[in-house]
């Protein structure tokens, strides 16, 4: 019997200066909105949690650049089913988990997916049965070391004492899988594993999300 037809979006509540002039990032739009969008039209019931029950949004993200007006007057209105979503953030402890959310899923045969830098906490996230990560022996995706570079963060990242996602991969046991290109839209399955490489793969990501659960 295939899990309930639920998607629980986890947003990032970090933040901190990382672009230009003292720019923080945090939440990027897109990457919890497109997703959103997905989920909804595929008839799920879909939320959103963060850590702390808060987010900021990635500078980035709000620039004209990558945040479409289409989904600019989204984010806008907070009268938005996504919005309101995003005020009203969950925490973990307010869905009642006892256990790491993700574990879960994974172990009741559901389906988890990161895009871009989300793949940060598979390392973290550890299945009870085997003790090691739920992405060990995986082939996963995300956000490229070139890409940081491209950016200018990577000397920023490393002063954090935080891996690149590639780096996290490794980590965890999972073989890291590299877009064409580091801003190309790109996503990779590997049976309960469902990763997008940066903000663009965002829907193409979720879309994958879906198919897998349907063939579950």
């Amino acid at each position: 019997m295939a899990p309930p037809k639920k998607a629980l979006i986890a947003v990032t509540s970090a933040h901190a200066p990382l672009y230009e002039g003292g720019k923080e990032t945090g939440l990027f739009i897109t990457e919890a909105l497109h997703p959103f969008n997905v989920f909804k039209e595929a008839g799920f019931e879909t939320d959103l949690v963060s850590e702390t029950g808060t987010c900021q949004a990635d500078w980035l993200s709000t620039t004209k650049d990558w945040l479409p007006d289409k989904d600019r007057q989204v984010w806008e209105d907070h009268s938005s089913e996504f919005r309101s979503k995003v005020d009203k953030l969950m925490r973990p402890s307010d869905i009642h988990a006892e256990e790491s959310i993700a574990s879960k899923i994974y172990v009741d045969g559901g389906i988890v997916s990161a895009v871009c830098h989300g793949g940060a906490i598979f390392p973290g996230i550890i299945n009870p049965r085997t003790g090691k990560s739920i992405i060990d022996g995986k082939k996963v995706t995300g956000f490229t070391t070139k890409g940081e570079e491209e950016e200018g963060v990577l000397d920023t990242i490393k002063s954090w004492n935080r891996p690149t996602i590639e780096a996290a991969a490794a980590d965890a046991g999972a073989t890291y899988v590299s877009p064409p290109g580091p801003w190309d839209s790109f996503t990779h399955t590997d049976g309960h594993i469902v990763t997008g490489a940066n903000p663009a793969s965002a829907q193409v990501t979720a879309q994958a999300a879906v198919k897998a659960f349907d063939l579950l």
